[in-house]
């Protein structure tokens, strides 16, 4: 069933959040690229708090005849201090008002006469209240999870709480499926302390999970196989997991606002610098700090004396007035030694030989390209599941130097002399991080391949989504046989 002789169409649906956005459309291009008969339609929700979801989509359906998008018809999103208290239960509210939409929407692509069969809904995990319109149109639904398999588990077992069982900051350390040790509930998530709408709304997406046809994550399983046997052995009722990462779009995020001279100068700075002598240091699309600590991060640069490429996510202070964000004379020692920019291309930045470590909020995106380029992390998690993550890369996987596993907004300062202490371990050349970093670096690039665990996951994914198309049999009596063929 590699092949299918008929056209057939996916619908995928995820929040607009670049994190979230931008391997989902990984995906769909991975799908089409592999399999000519498939065609994507890209269901968008235009949000004010997401102002490049629109340029990103544009430029794949530009390039790519097989995948479209079309826009859901306007509504009026929740109060926007719903937004600031929860995120989670904030697309969770968004969700109950634009469901009459999604269906709506759906039933026009199936009533088009020149629409494909539909075989599938791809949904993002965040939207998973979505698989009601799926059921309610006979269309099997499956879920993304643009983080991986070990934050998975976490939601899964959710299950086995109550819905106001909020977690604690004084919890005592926790076991659960997909981890091999017991971890501190200070990594978790925020949504889980949250009693104002996270904690249910993590339980209550959780809880549709079991509903749909199958999981796919991004990630592989030479990362992640402990995890991923750990669902599969029955301790939480899962559906059928297809891992079909590292998806990284080597191209980078399209930026309305680039400025390509500073691309430019970026690059060409780069290139300046003897190999892997370069620390970047940039924590993601919502990372900023404060003057305080942004000071201390500027006197660990200066007393460590390394290189570094930092992107700031504010314009780097150009005068006397405002320097004062900085240590004194900061800004004229940074010459030939360092470069400050509000945004730098992350993935050219990373793929460059300069860079020889990367101070990251270990959003799961970032953690990937790292390991597709083979540059060791110090690990400064700010929000969302990078706590999670942060201690996963240093206590489980060994791959990240740890500066912090804890840090959320609002924590205490990172001290200079402890920046300055992570700093020189990350750029030790004889750290075993790096020779274990570059060990999966290979397995990263292996699994894509033809024959690797993630072109088979995905050659899984199409049969399985077109035979429960045309025979309408459970998954899972599918998952047996092509198990069974592999």
């Amino acid at each position: 069933m590699a092949e299918m002789k008929k056209k057939a169409g996916l619908i995928f649906f995820t929040i607009p959040g670049i994190g979230h956005l931008g391997s989902s459309l990984e995906l769909a291009q991975l799908l089409i690229n592999r399999h000519n008969h498939l065609s994507i339609t890209i269901l968008c929700m235009k949000l004010p708090h997401a102002p490049y979801s629109d340029a990103y989509i544009r430029s794949i359906t530009a390039s790519q005849p097989q995948i479209q998008a079309i826009d859901l018809p306007h509504v009026e999103p929740p109060p926007q201090e719903l937004l600031n208290r929860s995120i989670p239960h904030y697309i969770w509210t968004l969700l109950q008002i634009l469901k009459p939409q999604v269906k709506a929407t759906v039933q026009n692509i199936l009533s088009s006469s020149q629409s494909n069969p539909v075989i599938g809904l791809v949904i993002d995990v965040f939207c998973s209240p979505i698989i009601d319109v799926g059921n309610d149109l006979g269309i099997p639904s499956y879920l993304f999870m643009p983080s991986n398999v070990g934050f998975l588990s976490l939601m899964l077992s959710l299950q086995k709480r109550q819905v106001g069982d909020v977690f604690c900051d004084s919890d005592s350390k926790w076991l659960i499926p997909g981890f091999p040790d017991p971890f501190p509930s200070s990594v978790m998530p925020d949504a889980v302390f949250s009693k104002e709408g996270g904690y249910a709304a993590y339980y209550n997406l959780a809880q549709r999970f079991q509903d749909s046809k199958g999981i796919i994550v991004n990630t592989f399983s030479e990362l992640e196989q402990y995890a991923i046997d750990a669902l599969c052995d029955g301790q939480i009722q899962t559906p059928s997991i297809y891992a079909v990462g590292p998806l990284i779009n080597l191209k980078g995020h399209p930026n309305p606002n680039l400025d390509h001279a500073q691309h430019d100068r970026i690059l060409k700075w780069l290139d300046e610098q003897p190999d892997s002598s370069v620390v970047f240091l940039c924590f993601g699309s919502r990372g900023s700090f404060d003057p305080p600590q942004t000071r201390e991060i500027a006197q660990a640069l200066q007393r460590s004396g390394v290189r570094f490429l930092w992107t700031m996510r504010t314009s780097p202070p150009t005068t006397k007035t405002e320097e004062r964000t900085l240590p004194e004379g900061f800004l004229e020692w940074t010459e030939g030694r360092g470069m400050l920019c509000d945004w730098a291309p992350q993935v050219e930045v990373l793929a460059h030989k300069a860079i020889g470590g990367f101070v990251s909020h270990c959003g799961w995106n970032s953690i990937l390209e790292s390991l597709w380029f083979g540059v060791p992390i110090l690990t400064w998690p700010i929000y969302a599941e990078q706590q999670l993550n942060a201690y996963r890369m240093v206590r489980e996987f060994r791959l990240a130097v740890e500066l912090r596993l804890d840090y959320r907004r609002g924590s205490d300062l990172v001290m200079a002399e402890e920046i300055e202490k992570g700093l020189k371990q990350l750029m030790d050349r004889d750290n075993t991080v790096h020779k274990k970093v570059k060990e999966m670096q290979e397995m990263a690039r292996k699994v894509v391949l033809n024959g690797g665990s993630s072109f088979i996951s995905v050659e899984k994914l199409i049969d399985v989504m077109t035979l429960n198309f045309l025979v309408g049999l459970p998954s899972s009596h599918f998952d047996e046989s092509i198990n069974e063929k592999a």
